[in-house]
């Protein structure tokens, strides 16, 4: 038998239907929240240690990779029957704190618009330091990395294939880097409309309980409190159309101002649907399908 710990272990087993990095060549991840989190990456001196696993993210080795609060998990084959287990542990945010990063949200439109448009704009990295929650780690301690692996390196090569499809996740659906930080696109959302909906006076009233009998639906009308232009001509006097054919198409009242025009781009239903599932193409397809909006979309 070999006193070599690394005899046995050679070139790693082809894997079919793995977890493929979309980049063929050159540098990996497309958006801001994917490239700041490799130069963090790389800022720890992590960047030669990240090039070993770039052929394994490129050539499907890694056969899965989940994200929740607090920890990244991946099964990753190498050159043993069996796939290595890899965790990546970064401390989510306490619910204290996250309460008051949505608070900070819910207060500025422009953060609310973007996130319920499904986008996460360059500048919410500066709310997040602000609000004393960095998104990404400011040291390589905050990140708890294992691998069950034989290299005694850190990362080793199946944790970087890791860090490069974590990327990839990044690009995919922008969310996931907050679900890491633990919370998920669905209750960030949620609490976001919730707030924005108390800061409007648009709270939705409590479901009122049924009568013995239903009113009529000239009684219902009485009672609904109007909306839209509606709202605008309430107070007005009613005027007889002989008397305003002058002025028959100007508005009764000025206009607000038209609120300005939120910039997306022509692939935003597809970072708000999230990556599809593997079934039926994954981020593979994603991929493609956004080639195809950009394509056929505006400019």
């Amino acid at each position: 038998m070999s006193t070599d710990r690394f005899a046995d272990y050679g070139r790693p087993r082809k894997v079919d239907g793995g977890l493929r990095a979309r980049s063929a060549r050159g540098a990996i991840g497309r958006s801001w929240w994917s490239r700041r989190f490799l130069e963090v990456l790389e800022s720890f001196a992590l960047g030669t240690r990240l090039t070993r696993g770039r052929s394994y993210a490129r050539a499907g080795q890694v056969l899965r990779l989940d994200i929740a609060p607090g920890r990244v998990t991946a099964q990753v084959q190498g050159s043993r029957p069996r796939p290595y287990e890899v965790s990546i542990a970064l401390a989510a945010f306490p619910a204290a704190l996250w309460t008051r990063i949505e608070d900070e949200l819910a207060g500025q439109a422009f953060f609310s618009a973007r996130l319920l448009a499904g986008d996460l704009p360059d500048e919410l990295e500066e709310l997040f330091v602000a609000a004393g929650a960095p998104l990404f780690p400011a040291a390589v301690g905050e990140l708890t990395q294992r691998c069950n692996c034989p290299d005694f390196a850190v990362p080793c090569k199946h944790l970087a294939a890791t860090f490069y499809l974590l990327a990839e996740a990044f690009d995919a659906d922008p969310f996931e880097l907050l679900h890491w930080r633990g919370r998920s696109r669905a209750d960030l959302l949620d609490r976001l409309r919730a707030r924005r909906a108390e800061a409007t006076g648009t709270a939705s009233p409590p479901e009122p309980s049924v009568p013995d009998a239903l009113p009529s639906v000239v009684d219902t009308v009485d009672v609904l409190p109007p909306v839209g232009a509606a709202r605008a001509l309430a107070g007005l006097a009613a005027t007889p159309l002989a008397e305003a054919v002058d002025r028959f198409w100007a508005a009764p009242v000025p206009l607000p101002d038209r609120p300005p025009r939120l910039a997306t781009g022509p692939d935003l239903l597809l970072r708000q649907l999230g990556p599809p599932a593997p079934a039926i193409g994954g981020p593979g397809l994603l991929e493609r399908l956004r080639r195809a909006y950009r394509a056929f979309g505006p400019g």
